[in-house]
């Protein structure tokens, strides 16, 4: 008996590291084509296409880095992964002002759902001593300063985007590194769209820093929530 139960844990096992395994590229492939069209076209039809796919395959990912019934972590952290979504794609229908607002609206909604998702972990943050949320405050003042004679009317959105960034950047800590240091480069990803909008600050090749910061800090937030329910499931079991 068993051999034959060792062949049925194995059948068990592979179809979810298929799913896994397919997931991860799928997401790979539309990422590095995204990046390349970036580099080469960004303003043409491969880019933007692309970059529509993105948060959907990193959801994809997410759903099969876990198992069901999924926690309140990982279905918050897909939920902001849809408003990254509307993000990327509604402006598209949009021209001037409107596209930026609706850009901008759409990622607020995004960053208060990785808020809510990330805010019973405060105490493993950076929160847990007063002195070290200072580098986040210290760069949200300097993108202030450097922003805000550009941004005319849309100062408030910006200021009020750019804190809840922050503060959604500070909470990332409390899941571990990978979660914080994904924080740090989705902060710095955003920070490099309002240099580029708003105080003419741009560098050769900024739309691939921008989308590369941007697909790889939400993924390290998303696969470190995957790990950190997984362990929480394990937890749960084992008591």
């Amino acid at each position: 008996m068993q051999p034959h139960l060792g062949n049925e844990h194995t059948v068990a096992v592979i179809p979810g590291q298929s799913r896994r395994g397919i997931a991860a590229l799928a997401l790979l492939l539309a990422t590095a084509t995204h990046l390349l069209a970036q580099l080469l076209w960004p303003s043409g039809l491969l880019a933007d296409a692309t970059q529509i796919l993105l948060m959907p395959l990193l959801a994809g990912t997410v759903l099969a880095l876990t198992t069901s019934p999924r926690g309140t972590l990982v279905r918050l952290v897909l939920i902001a992964l849809f408003f990254s979504w509307v993000g990327d794609t509604l402006p598209r229908f949009m021209d001037g002002d409107s596209a930026f607002l609706a850009m901008v609206s759409a990622f607020l909604v995004a960053q208060f759902f990785y808020i809510a998702a990330l805010a019973r972990y405060w105490k493993s943050s950076i929160l847990r001593h007063w002195w070290m949320p200072l580098p986040y405050l210290a760069a949200f003042a300097l993108l202030l300063v450097l922003c805000s004679p550009g941004a005319g009317v849309l100062l408030a959105p910006v200021i009020i985007y750019g804190l809840a960034l922050m503060m959604m950047a500070i909470l990332s800590t409390g899941l571990g590194p990978i979660a914080g240091f994904g924080g740090a480069i989705f902060f710095l990803s955003d920070s490099l769209i309002a240099l580029r909008s708003f105080a003419d600050i741009d560098v050769p090749g900024m739309g691939f820093w921008i989308m590369l910061t941007y697909v790889a800090g939400q993924w390290m937030i998303s696969y470190a929530a995957s790990q950190r329910e997984a362990q929480e499931k394990s937890t749960v079991k084992c008591e």
